[in-house]
């Protein structure tokens, strides 16, 4: 049955994975992931780590638009200080790209409202806490590949998803 499973990209610090910012996990509770892994062969990644950023390592964000701005040239992903970490947060998402694509992924789980996987909403680069409409940049560069992207927040809507499809 394993190998009949479908792949799921999912945030390593959803799986309890301390890659964070700030050094943190963002572990799901036990029967979460439990169910998630009775119904997908789980993909573990974190784009900002992948695209060579240290943990712990600043606090991130967009800066003049969201996800889909950044691959446009449009916006850049900015620490407080001034440090242009576009270049970073880009390429992590080609390698998760590279990664889904690799297992066959066609839905991803992703840390909501984070530059790099927010689905929903971003924080909206004044480093105030303020969340506006929006997706991360490896969110965006996921959904033009037609993966389908959920948050935490939808990890029900996902598994009801998953229960339709067997």
């Amino acid at each position: 049955m394993s190998t009949n499973k479908p792949a799921l990209l999912i945030s390593a610090c959803l799986l309890g994975e301390a890659v964070r910012y700030d050094g943190q996990a963002k572990g799901q509770a036990p029967d979460q992931l439990a169910a998630l892994a009775e119904r997908f062969r789980l993909i573990p990644t974190c784009p900002e780590c992948a695209g060579g950023l240290p943990v712990p390592r600043p606090a991130a964000e967009i800066s003049g638009g969201d996800g889909s701005d950044v691959w446009q040239g449009k916006a850049k992903v900015m620490t407080a200080d001034g440090q242009d970490l576009t270049t970073a947060f880009t390429n992590g998402a080609e390698h998760s790209l590279g990664l889904a694509q690799q297992h066959g992924c066609q839905l991803a789980l992703l840390k909501a409202n984070s530059p790099s996987c927010g689905n929903r909403h971003i924080y909206d680069g004044s480093f105030t806490g303020q969340l506006q409409p929006g997706e991360g940049v490896s969110s965006n560069l996921l959904r033009q590949h037609t993966i389908r992207i959920f948050n935490e927040e939808e990890i029900s809507s996902l598994l009801e998803l998953a229960a339709r499809k067997t």
